[in-house]
């Protein structure tokens, strides 16, 4: 056998497992669907990674309000329910009462860190509010964001992530 030969060989089993790979990963891309677009200034929604959708302040007209009696300032915070927004978004049925939320701010840094049970009771009153700036604040009654130097001000991304199976 030649050199030529040779290298014609390698050239030829790459290009093979190169397809194979393309494949694989257009086949699995295929079976989830596209990801959403998002609109300019929308908040991603994200489920174990990826995107399912994405809102703005006024996306969120179309759900009902809800209020509560802030303890520290005794003011009334007004807004959705944040069990509201991911459900326009994920079906109940994929969600666990194990399931972590994250909810991000893209100016502080800051990071809340629910459970789905948490987020999904009434009486803990996990809201989004508008902030004086127009802006969404995660306000809530839970003992973790019940201060305002515990809310999430400038919400910028919630992501969801499912505990794996019990084996």
């Amino acid at each position: 056998m030649t050199q030529r030969t040779r290298i014609l060989i390698g050239l030829g089993i790459l290009i093979v497992l190169l397809a194979a790979v393309l494949g694989v990963d257009a086949w699995q891309r295929s079976r989830l669907g596209p990801e959403p677009s998002l609109a300019p200034g929308s908040v991603p929604i994200r489920m174990d990674g990826r995107l399912v959708g994405g809102f703005t302040p006024e996306d969120l007209a179309k759900l009902e309000k809800a209020q509560f009696v802030d303890a520290e300032e005794g003011k009334t915070q007004e807004g959705w329910m944040l069990r509201d927004v991911i459900l326009l978004y994920v079906r109940r049925g994929a969600l666990r009462p194990a399931s972590r939320v994250h909810v991000s701010s893209g100016s502080s840094n800051r990071v809340a860190e629910l459970t789905w049970a948490e987020v999904d009771n009434p009486t803990n009153m996990v809201m989004f509010d508008v902030s004086g700036r127009g802006t969404l604040k995660l306000v809530s009654l839970l003992p973790q964001l019940d201060v305002r130097d515990e809310w999430v001000q400038d919400v910028a991304a919630i992501e969801i992530t499912t505990p794996a199976e019990p084996e």
